[in-house]
């Protein structure tokens, strides 16, 4: 759960806050006038005796709740669960019952001040507790990119994996990542499945890219041909007569392996030297071997220029002279990075000598010619030479201290080794027992590793205390800190860099400039996905369904265009290190046409210039209406109504996501605005609101939100601009207790930023959670007013942020033994 602010702002009916909409945490100042602060063992047991225990006390006390055994701070400290339920009830109303006499504002504002100084006391003054260590499951997300990163395997093998639960707003919440006997099943075969493709005991066939002549390019409808052997003659003529013959080719690694290239021709000529021809390979500009200009000039053809760059990769003497005779040529290809075609070319004749004429059955590219997967050459990677035992332990042992992401101990080392001996022990297929049969090593440590990605230590974050006897607080060691840092930041394992400053102990001295490193990386897109995506509570645009009359205008391209403007938005505060005020209000985000067009943003002078529908763009956003994530339409679409908007909503999103204030539950038996899709009175939206907002159990909240949501009523429920609801001129005022007054989105966006520490709380707040893995409680309340603090000292840059989360006790430390 979030931090709490037991305060009398949080506390008390809305309608009492004339400060303002918004508050800080702490307590009030005691009103002009007071004789002295007001204290729990006087003021706050007086005011328990008036309006609570005539119910609340003794061994038969109403709903099992008995008051009157708190007399004292101490009394109100040892059990803060109740008494935050306790004041949830006062803040709603819900106590005392409708037909008891009710407490004045004035009375529940200092009854909740009173109980919220014990608290605010004691929590500013009270030993430093770094929290409880939760053993953490890894997410699906998790699994996948550890996956990935720890094998080179690069698929979802957690597809078919149950859904992850939510807990405080996100998926990676330690107490709520159960283990359900079916996830087991599925881990064992996503083990095998992941196993399976990354080493290959019995090497697969040489793959074979072979090409017809026929089919080659350069390609028409007179291409020469005799029989089944394409022409090529060295002349004036186009490149389908004169080629290079080509074709296109896929290669694995891009091109990173040893081939074999092969074509069947013989020539026709009545010169006397040999006809020779060159194998060519289209490659990347920078790979070694690119051929010059003067290498070029050798070659005939029309095309040839337009194959550029390549590589010769050697020049041949074609023998043959009838189709009878011809047999395969054959050269060697090493690897060459970017291989994505190959071609044959005639080689020019010298002056003086006839013009050749070339014929030629089919192409082929053989290979790479060791067929097995890199991530079999990169997970057994170990001196063939060596004896298998040592192999197998080198290799193992390389593997396990990677996937439990620390150093893996002897005796767990030792029970892999066994497991693979077992395994190479069994009779082959053939029935000969043991011995070093082709392949059968790979078998059994790929069998072994299975083992590992089935293993609790694979599967579960484990923090082992190397201090379990320790009373006070004490950090972590520093294998724990790398794969706190890096899930946190990657949601994924900890790369060599991290698990090399960890094997030095240099990880804490150097935490602040690894953090600035791995968010530099482009695996801090996993933050944006993972950590925004919930925070800004977008999954429900995966399924909305707009009003398809009112809004015909919405398909899957634009609803994945709200996705990807939101996604790449936060992207650039992440790489650029932004200031995190930029949520709230932006002069720029990224735009594709079909969005730019839904925005009104596609025409004009200034209008962005895409090359096709799915590019997206950095757009500017000077002068324009937009700005912030309040202003896209993955945000105003989830928080509003399928057929029309909901300033209900979209105030109680600013309030909850944006400044940590979440307003109180609405009471029970409160009619709604819309009844089977249809407004329950009649009028304009607003004039709902306010006929709505005349009920006194819902005015204190709303008075609250609406202002907020109606800043925002311009945008209608699919992030359109518009002016008018229907035939009404649209009304995007708004008023807030306190007096504040404003009108539509930018006077809406200057209020927030008025108040842009109750955001940075608010933000630090819900990263703290999603970097903890668990929601925060009383004693977290001191280290996100040092975050907060210190990143309004660092100009509010993102990765301040990020780095006062890193350094922060809850972070790097664990409890003590008692606490």
């Amino acid at each position: 759960m979030p931090v709490r602010r037991e305060s009398v702002a949080a506390l008390v009916p809305l309608v009492a806050l004339a400060a303002g909409v918004f508050h800080a945490p702490g307590p009030l100042p005691a009103a002009a006038g007071t004789k002295a602060e007001p204290v729990f063992k006087t003021d706050g047991v007086a005011f328990l005796k008036k309006h609570c225990l005539a119910c609340h006390s003794g061994e038969k006390a109403k709903a099992d709740l008995a008051l009157d055994k708190y007399a004292d701070d101490a009394a109100l400290l040892a059990d803060r669960k109740t008494w935050s339920r306790v004041l949830d009830t006062l803040k709603t109303g819900e106590m005392p019952p409708p037909q008891k006499p009710q407490p004045t504002d004035a009375e529940r504002a200092a009854f909740a001040r009173v109980v919220s100084d014990v608290f605010e006391k004691h929590d500013r003054t009270a030993k430093p507790d770094p929290g409880r260590v939760t053993m953490r499951r890894l997410n699906r997300n998790e699994y996948n990119n550890t996956v990935r990163d720890l094998v080179g395997i690069d698929f979802n093998p957690a597809e078919d994996f149950p859904s992850d639960d939510v807990g405080h707003g996100f998926d990676n919440i330690g107490d709520v990542l159960t283990l359900p006997p079916v996830l087991l099943e599925r881990y064992l075969a996503a083990a095998e499945t992941i196993m399976a493709r990354a080493i290959t005991p019995v090497p697969p066939p040489i793959t074979s890219r072979w090409q017809g002549a026929w089919f080659t390019e350069p390609a028409g409808p007179k291409v020469p041909t005799r029989d089944d052997w394409r022409i090529v003659t060295v002349g004036t003529g186009d490149g389908i007569t004169t080629g290079p013959v080509h074709t296109p080719v896929q290669v694995p690694d891009r091109g990173n392996g040893d081939f074999t290239l092969r074509t069947k021709v013989y020539a026709e000529t009545t010169g006397k030297k040999p006809v020779k021809i060159a194998f060519l390979v289209c490659c990347d500009k920078n790979a070694p071997g690119v051929a010059t200009d003067e290498d070029v000039k050798a070659l005939s053809g029309a095309a040839v220029n337009a194959l550029r760059p390549f590589k010769i990769v050697e020049v041949v003497e074609v023998k043959h002279r009838t189709a009878k005779e011809a047999q395969d040529t054959r050269v060697k290809l090493g690897p060459t990075p970017g291989l994505h075609r190959i071609a044959v070319a005639l080689v020019k004749p010298d002056a003086g000598e006839p013009e050749p004429t070339l014929y030629m059955q089919f192409m082929s590219l053989d290979g790479p010619h060791d067929s097995r997967p890199n991530t079999h050459k990169k997970l057994l990677a170990c001196d063939p030479k060596k004896p298998i035992a040592e192999r197998s332990r080198e290799v193992l042992e390389r593997f396990a201290t990677r996937a439990y992401r620390r150093p893996v101990t002897k005796d767990e080392l030792d029970r892999l080794l066994k497991l693979a001996e077992r395994q190479l022990a069994k009779p082959d297929q053939a029935g000969a027992g043991g011995g070093e049969a082709p392949g059968k090593w790979e078998a059994a440590v790929q069998f072994a590793m299975t083992a590992v990605l089935v293993s609790p230590k694979f599967l579960f974050r484990v923090e082992l205390d190397d201090r379990p006897d320790s009373a006070e607080p004490h950090a972590i060691d520093e294998f724990q800190l790398a794969s706190r840092m890096s899930y946190f930041i990657w949601a994924t394992m900890p790369d060599e860099e991290l698990f090399a400053l960890a094997a030095k102990k240099q990880l804490t001295p150097h935490i602040e400039a690894q953090v600035k490193r791995m968010l530099r990386d482009p695996k801090a897109s996993a933050l944006v996905d993972n950590f925004v995506m919930q925070w800004l509570q977008l999954q429900p645009l995966k399924n909305a369904t707009p009003d398809p009359k009112t809004f015909p205008q919405f398909n899957e391209q634009l609803r994945a265009a709200m996705f990807t403007e939101t996604r790449l938005f936060f992207t650039e505060i992440v790489r650029e290190d932004r200031k995190i005020l930029d949520v709230l209000d932006a002069d720029f985000t990224y735009l594709n046409a079909p969005l730019a067009r839904h925005y009104g943003l596609a025409h004009g002078p200034k209008a962005p210039r895409f090359h096709n529908d799915e590019e997206f763009v950095r757009v500017s956003l000077a002068g324009t209406n937009r700005g912030g994530v309040l202003t896209q339409a993955s945000v105003l679409t989830v928080t509003s109504n399928p057929g029309r908007t909901s300033p209900v909503k979209r105030g109680r999103y600013v309030l909850e996501q944006l400044m940590g204030t979440p307003p109180p539950p609405p009471p029970p038996n409160v009619p709604e605005l819309e009844k089977d899709g249809k407004a329950v009175n009649a009028g304009t939206l607003r004039q709902q609101m306010e006929a709505h907002r005349q009920n006194p159990a819902c005015a204190n909240c709303h008075a609250k939100m609406d202002g907020l949501g109606f800043g925002l009523e311009n945008f209608d429920a699919l992030g359109g601009f518009r002016t008018k609801d229907g035939a009404a001129p649209i009304d995007s005022s708004g008023e807030l207790p306190g007096n504040i007054t404003f009108t539509g989105p930018a006077e809406l966006k200057a209020v927030l930023l008025n108040k842009k520490d109750l955001f940075a709380r608010c933000l630090a707040e819900k990263l703290m959670t999603y970097a903890l893995g668990r929601g925060l409680e009383f004693y977290d309340r001191r280290t996100v007013d040092t975050i907060t603090t210190a990143l309004a000292k660092n100009d509010y840059k993102f990765s301040a942020l990020v780095t006062e989360i890193v350094k922060s006790d809850p972070f790097r430390k664990r409890r003590g033994k008692g606490q």
